[in-house]
């Protein structure tokens, strides 16, 4: 059982890295921009597209074509901004996040017909299995924790050390205030964007390597777990995204653990992150790390 509860533990932490950096990405668009994007899945689904062209047909590393996914999902964030997204920008909350729905499901139908709906893996080899003890891992989950050690540090550190990070959260916090202290908005919600395209990018990669398998549904399998996790830390809170990626991450796989009254079916993990959205929106709808606002 011991062994059962190291295993779920890492499996959460995996997962909730994933959350976290793609959380971070999502909450500073609406922080910044005011805008719920529920294209963001298919952000990730598309730089898994580009890891894959890159490492299996063009035979590059995971590591190369990791950095090529983050730059293409920074591309693709960036384009659609500036050709569809801030054209249409005045048009309220409710009529930009409709859009954003039938952006990621052109997106997401483009993706059907160019790719098709084969399944696809990256070339890794999932059949082997590193015994360490009280937790095996897969080459994978391996390559996912050692990507999650090296990014999540440095985008804490980006949001926390530079001129841009910093001007980043200033603007998702209060805009207005940013804007009369001289922080241009305009050109920080064109990072933003960036960000959160590269973001999505690595989000992509982690997931297809940790699932082995992944189809043109990808990133809207996992979207609604992105949204849970930033209302669990805070809308427009990059921190809290980043920790509440990690603690729904582990809730959701430590339900199962059969020390917890015989344990959550594992099919019934994203009921509970539901339950958990629910909870949060009924007595805490700022989350657990944001403050109360008026949207």
């Amino acid at each position: 059982m011991l062994q059962q509860l190291a295993q779920l533990t890492i499996n959460g932490l995996i997962t909730g890295t994933i959350l976290g950096l793609t959380g971070v990405g999502l909450t500073l668009v609406f922080g910044i921009q005011r805008l719920a994007n529920f294209a963001y899945g298919e952000y990730l689904t598309t730089a898994a597209y580009i890891a894959f062209i890159a490492n299996v047909v063009f035979g590059l590393d995971l590591v190369s074509s990791a950095l090529l996914a983050m730059a293409g999902g920074a591309l693709l964030a960036l384009l659609l901004h500036f050709l569809v997204l801030k054209p249409l920008r005045g048009r309220g909350l409710v009529a930009m996040s409709l859009i954003t729905v039938g952006l990621g499901m052109m997106l997401r139908n483009v993706i059907f017909l160019v790719a098709g709906p084969q399944i696809r893996s990256l070339d890794i080899d999932q059949t082997r299995v590193f015994d360490l003890g009280l937790i095996r891992i897969s080459p994978g989950q391996a390559l996912a924790i050692g990507i999650a050690i090296v990014v999540a540090p440095a985008v804490a550190l980006f949001l926390s050390r530079t001129t841009i990070g910093k001007s980043m959260r200033a603007v998702a916090d209060n805009r207005d205030l940013a804007a009369v202290t001289g922080i241009d908005v305009e050109r920080i919600g064109t990072y933003v964007w960036l960000l959160a395209g590269a973001l999505a990018g690595i989000g992509g990669v982690m997931l297809a390597i940790v699932q082995g398998t992944f189809n043109p549904n990808l990133g809207t399998q996992i979207l609604f777990l992105i949204f849970t996790t930033i209302v669990l830390g805070g809308i427009g809170n990059a921190y809290g995204a980043l920790i509440g990626g990690v603690v729904l991450g582990l809730v959701m796989e430590l339900s199962t653990w059969e020390g917890f009254a015989g344990g959550l079916e594992p099919r019934f993990k994203s009921v509970l992150a539901f339950v958990v959205l629910i909870l949060l929106l009924l007595y805490r709808p700022q989350g657990l790390f944001g403050k109360e606002r008026v949207l």
